[in-house]
């Protein structure tokens, strides 16, 4: 005759031990959730420093070329119009100041709508990005400015996640 050696009772885990797990598991997730939102917001405002940066550079060296920075009358499309040289009418004709700006090129997305005539400069936020020279601008050159996430500027609140060039 054999020995029982094992318990009657069936083994496994009580519903307070899963309960425990679970809730590991959810503070856990939570945390690794709000970890990759603050990395994914760093890497939009970085990514438009750097875009504001490399618009800069660009501006410098049309001035260079033209003797001027292009008119801010036609905004945020004229920015483009020049940078890009759509239009005919810059000096050297077919110069393209800033090559990842081509429309057909949606690696960077910094172009909205891809191609046809009214291509404008976008941020990471699809807002688009405010240019000013003369009298109206805070340099005495010009002015970059992306209105950040919330996509409003003006205010102190609002422009506490404004990325800009002053």
């Amino acid at each position: 005759m054999k020995a029982q050696t094992s318990s009657p009772y069936r083994r496994g885990f009580t519903l307070i031990e899963l309960l425990v797990v679970i809730t590991i598991i959810v503070i856990l997730a939570g945390l690794s959730m709000g970890g990759y939102g603050y990395i994914v917001r760093k890497q939009a405002d970085s990514q438009a420093a750097i875009q504001i940066s490399l618009l800069s550079k660009a501006l410098e060296e049309y001035k260079l070329d033209n003797g001027a920075y292009p008119d801010s009358v036609l905004g945020n499309r004229g920015l483009f119009d020049a940078l890009y040289n759509v239009g005919a009418s810059a000096n050297p004709p077919g110069k393209i100041y800033l090559a990842a700006l081509d429309p057909k090129d949606r690696s960077q997305g910094w172009v909205e709508p891809a191609g046809g005539p009214f291509s404008k400069l976008v941020d990471p936020w699809g807002n688009e990005y405010i240019y000013t020279t003369g009298s109206t601008s805070k340099n005495p050159d010009f002015d970059l400015l992306s209105k950040g996430k919330d996509g409003l500027t003006g205010t102190t609140a609002s422009s506490a996640d404004d990325i800009d060039n002053y």
